[in-house]
C-alpha cells in the first residue's frame, strides 16, 4: 500500500526541527521524538557511529 501523501504542513514542520551533524560519517540527523529529553547530549546519528567512536570496529555508513 503507497504511503499518503505529505502535506504541506508535515513538510515544512519537518524542515523546522533542529538537526545535527554526526562527528562520526559527517551526515546530518535531525531531531527524534525519543531523544527529546536529552537532545544536548545526543552526539551520533545511529548506534552504528556510536560503536565506531568508541572503537568498536567497523565501517560507519561507508
Amino acid at each position: 500500500m503507497p504511503d499518503k501523501p505529505k502535506t504541506r504542513a508535515a513538510v515544512s514542520a519537518k524542515a523546522q526541527l533542529p538537526s545535527k551533524l554526526c562527528p562520526i560519517c559527517q551526515r546530518p540527523f535531525s531531531w527524534r521524538k525519543k531523544w527529546e529529553r536529552d537532545w544536548a547530549q545526543v552526539k551520533y546519528c545511529s548506534q552504528r557511529c556510536a560503536r565506531a567512536a568508541r572503537g568498536g570496529g567497523g565501517d560507519a555508513h561507508n
